[in-house]
């Protein structure tokens, strides 16, 4: 049977090992692969040699074990199992196949000699007469490296001939493998061994490692390159962690995978490094770990090891250092300020040197593996690993010289963050690969009183730019910074006015109100009353016009407080009077929305004082204090019941807007008049527009951090359409938002849930429809369920399934009884729902319902196609009914062309409810009319 078997070189030395009794994490570690290899290997051998279990198997070896040819491979047996590397493994190997002198280059502690082993054990057997492994660390002395060479292979000396000559002698003939590890101390006499070393044995393959190539004509350099941190499934570096943690023996859960892939990045992939970490899992555990990970030099240690440069990282560095020439220490440490990659003329300006002589220096550090070089667009580019730069740091400190290195790469930064003002086509690219120098810059600058200064500008800067690069959390805190740092209290005014626009833009409330009144103080101080009056003004005003965006709403008396202190400020100033009069627009009238109903003349008077708002905002040519101002007359016209004013003020706002300045100010603004317009055109019927305008909401950069608000307006508008593919696809994205930002109870985010729930519940997906249930209960008592959004979604489903009868209960109250919750987007809905249900219930008073409802809804085409084709329904007009089917469908609503068909009965029906079918509704009910 053995002769009919093909048994792979590597097979049989696993069923070797299997017959000596040996553990797969054994049989790996002896054979330098893979635990999984191993594995895969014994799972080959049971099916080619067709027996049951792995004590059969054992059996077996004996029959079938060969006796090798070539002489076993004199290799040092390692005491730790090798992980991954597979595909570094397969290259290295390729190369050493294709070139007889390979050298495998990388920083201390990258894990070359393991690579090395492995390559060579897996090599084997393509060099029939052996392969042999010499450690040069202990050489210190070119001259006696041949002896070191000639031990390594068992020979002695001979009489009358130098050992160099005996080892040239006895691998002249031999096709063979010799691994010469740690080169790089001795790689000026090693460059000539090696070449009569290679002219002398024609088949012998030579493959070195060491941390600097050997620069000599016949060789090729292999970059060793950290352990993978990225990749299908478990990553190397993590795979490696969690086999040298001896206190992970099960495989952790997805969150410590994680954390542990986090610590393993930040080690930079470093196999040295990440074995001492997990060493010091026991001991620290994971938290313990990531805090240590700021003082890299002082954890990443471990006991006494045989080789004394992988007791630690700091010993491993020693040991490069020592190789350098004074003037490449020196380089080495002043480059450990860059946080992130630098250029040659970024190294030049720190250093103060010509660059033509830092280019060279950085060139010998590079060839040393103290730095890695990358090239990109802009050039040649430089980063020391994160222990190097470390490292770099404490020899700074050692040589007094680290406050002058800092201040040179403060001034590089302020430098470089003002030309990235100037936006250009790679300015992305651009910031991305400087920011982590800029913010360690300003935090070391922030702390230190004689860079106050410098320290105010550059996070002015950073603010700036981490605005246009939509980071809008770190623009707020910079601006804030900013206005800590600033000496001059109007500066800190401006600041913080900037930093409050940036908190609204990420919908945070509080954080723009007490922005705005610290403003308000630093104004005071400067002697600027004016802008006092209107920083108090406008954080009055804002706890009206964005009251969802708070956690905590301030007291009404507060609010109020701030409008008379802000008027009694106010001087003859446009703008503040400006200010003033948007605040009496709105806190004065609205009081939080306390009545229950607008009282006598309380509309024209909110009318009033909002047009005022608007005249004297547009006196101060200010676009922006002219869009607040007219938001203020949108809600006085919605509380008018104007929906179709509503709908033109607040385009009104967004042409306003459009060609403004991108400010965290202006943003802030156009991403309200954005949802306005979205809310408007709902309410108005416009759907396309709606979902034009709330497509630009959910795709705006600036609301990631709130992606649930964001797509909440168009998962309202597809809903009410009857998009239901998008609904679907938007409430995935929705709820993976909101439940990312902790499930807060946001009751502005009620319409949206409730939409959702109703397009679940139409079709028959009741399970669907509990869980989103469940969300809306989440959200709180939501104010404009009962009687606002809540019933009209509830009315087209009642609707929908015939229950005319209950939609008519459901929206019982008249408009004018419940007007607070049904003005802005849901009047016309709720009136035309209303006016349908009347007429197929068969109310007495459904024709007075419906001249009623077609004088509120003038103007608006789609609820005016609603109230003609439930007029048409009332007269028993098929014709009439059905000429608004063309009009639904122009109108992006598919869902109430659908019904109209399936109201028209008959062969109409038919086609209305394929047209449910093919929106993925369930059909619908066809009420009978009394």
């Amino acid at each position: 049977m053995a002769a009919t078997v093909e048994i792979s070189a590597r097979e049989a030395e696993v069923l070797a090992l299997v017959g000596q009794h040996l553990s797969n994490a054994e049989i790996g570690a002896r054979l330098f692969i893979s635990v999984r290899t191993v594995e895969s290997h014994v799972s080959s051998l049971l099916r080619k040699l067709d027996v049951a279990d792995r004590r059969a198997l054992a059996q077996r070896a004996s029959e079938l074990a060969t006796d090798r040819s070539h002489p076993a491979p004199v290799l040092p047996t390692p005491l730790t199992s090798f992980i991954g590397r597979s595909q570094e493994l397969a290259e290295l190997t390729e190369m050493i196949k294709s070139h007889r002198q390979v050298t495998a280059v990388g920083p201390g502690g990258v894990g070359k000699t393991r690579l090395a082993l492995a390559v060579a054990a897996q090599a084997d057997g393509d060099y029939p007469d052996g392969v042999w492994f010499v450690d040069l660390v202990p050489i210190t002395d070119p001259g006696v490296l041949a002896g070191a060479v000639a031990g390594a292979l068992g020979l002695g000396e001979q009489p009358g001939r130098g050992l160099d000559q005996t080892v040239f002698a006895a691998l002249a003939d031999r096709h063979a493998l010799l691994v010469l590890d740690n080169c790089e101390h001795i790689r000026d006499g090693l460059a000539p061994f090696l070449e009569r070393l290679l002219a002398t044995c024609p088949r012998l393959t030579v493959l070195t490692t060491s941390r600097a190539r050997l620069m000599v004509p016949f060789e090729r350099v292999y970059s060793v390159p950290p352990m993978s941190l990225a990749g299908e499934g478990e990553s190397d570096a993590v795979a490696l962690f969690i086999d040298r943690a001896s206190e992970l023996h099960w495989p952790p859960d997805p969150v410590m995978r994680d954390h542990i892939a986090s610590v393993c990045e930040r080690l930079d992939g470093v196999a040295l490094a990440i074995e001492l970490a997990a060493a010091r899992f026991p001991t620290l555990g994971l938290d313990g770990l990531t805090a240590g990970l700021s003082d890299q030099l002082r954890m990443l240690t471990g006991g006494p090891r045989a080789d004394d440069r992988h007791r630690s990282v700091r010993a491993a560095l020693d040991w490069s250092l020592a190789l350098l020439e004074p003037t490449d220490r020196a380089l080495l440490r002043q480059m450990s300020v860059f946080v992130t990659t630098f250029t040659i003329a970024a190294a030049a300006v720190v250093t103060r040197s010509e660059t033509g002589v830092v280019a060279d220096g950085l060139a010998r550090l590079a060839e040393q593996s103290l730095l890695v070089v990358t090239a990109s667009p802009n050039g040649t580019e430089y980063r020391a690993l994160e222990t190097i730069r470390q490292y770099g740091t404490e020899r700074l400190a050692e040589a007094d010289e680290l406050a002058d290195a800092r201040s040179r790469h403060l001034r590089w930064c302020l430098a470089t963050a003002a030309d990235l003002a100037v936006v250009r086509a790679d300015w992305r690219a651009r910031f991305d690969a400087v920011a982590d120098d800029l913010r360690a810059a300003l935090t070391w600058a922030a702390d230190r009183p004689q860079h106050r200064a410098d320290a105010y500008r550059l996070a002015r800067h950073l603010a700036e730019l981490t605005f246009t690069r939509n980071l809008i959390g770190e623009s707020q805190q910079r601006y804030e910074q900013a206005a800590a740092l600033a000496d001059d209290p109007a500066a800190t005014a401006s600041m913080l006015r900037h930093a409050a626009a940036a908190a609204g833009c990420r919908v945070r409330g509080d954080d723009m109100y007490r922005n705005y009144r610290a403003a308000a103080d630093a104004a005071h101080r400067s002697g600027d009353t004016d802008g006092a009056a209107s920083d108090l003004a406008t954080a009055a005003t804002n706890a009206y016009r964005f009251w969802s965006k708070f956690e905590r709403l301030p007291p009404q008396a507060e609010v109020i407080a701030l409008v008379a202190e802000a008027r009694e400020l106010a001087g003859d100033d446009a703008a503040a009077q400006a200010a003033v009069a948007l605040a009496e627009a709105g806190v004065l009238t609205d009081a939080f929305g306390a009545a229950q109903g607008p009282p006598e003349n309380a509309v024209p008077e909110t009318i009033a004082r909002a047009e005022r708002a608007v005249a004297l905002a547009h006196r101060t040519g200010d676009p922006l204090a002219e869009s607040a101002a007219l938001d203020a007359l949108t809600g006085a016209q919605s509380w008018a019941g104007d929906t179709l004013a509503t709908a033109v003020t607040t385009r009104r706002r967004i042409a306003l807007l459009s060609s403004t300045p991108d400010t965290p100010a202006s943003r802030h603004e156009l991403i309200d008049a954005l949802g306005g317009a979205t809310e408007a055109s709902l309410g108005a019927g416009d759907l396309p527009a709606a979902r034009r305008w709330a497509r630009q909401l959910a795709d705006h950069p600036s609301l990631a951090e709130v992606g649930d608000r964001a797509t909440s307006w168009l998962l309202v508008a597809d809903a009410l359409a009857g998009n239901v593919d998008e609904v679907l696809a938007g409430s995935v994205r929705f709820l993976e938002a909101w439940q990312r930002a902790g499930s807060p109870a946001r009751s502005v985010l009620g319409p949206a849930v409730a939409g959702v729930g109703m397009i679940h519940s139409l079709r028959d997906d009741h399970e669907a429809r509990r869980e989103w249930n469940a969300v809306l209960d989440r959200l709180g008592p939501p104010p404009g369920y009962v009687y606002g959004y809540g019933a009209v979604f509830d009315g087209l489903l009642m609707l929908h399934h015939g229950r005319a009868g209950e939609a008519l209960e459901r929206m019982a109250p008249e408009p004018g009884e419940v007007w607070k919750w049904v003005t802005w987007i849901w009047l016309h809905w709720y009136v035309v729902l209303r006016t349908e249900a009347a007429v197929l219930a068969g109310t007495v008073d459904a024709r007075d319902r419906l001249a009623e409802a077609r004088t509120v809804v003038a103007g608006n085409p789609l609820a005016g196609a609603i109230v003609q084709r439930a007029e048409a329904l009332l007269d028993d007009d098929r014709e009439r009914l059905l000429a608004t089917v063309d009009f639904f469908d122009s109108a992006g609503c598919p869902y109430q062309a659908a019904r109209t068909m399936v109201l028209a009965g008959g062969e109409h029906a038919v086609r209305g409810a394929a047209a449910f079918a093919d929106l993925g509704l369930a059909p619908m009910a066809q009420a009978r009319r009394r």
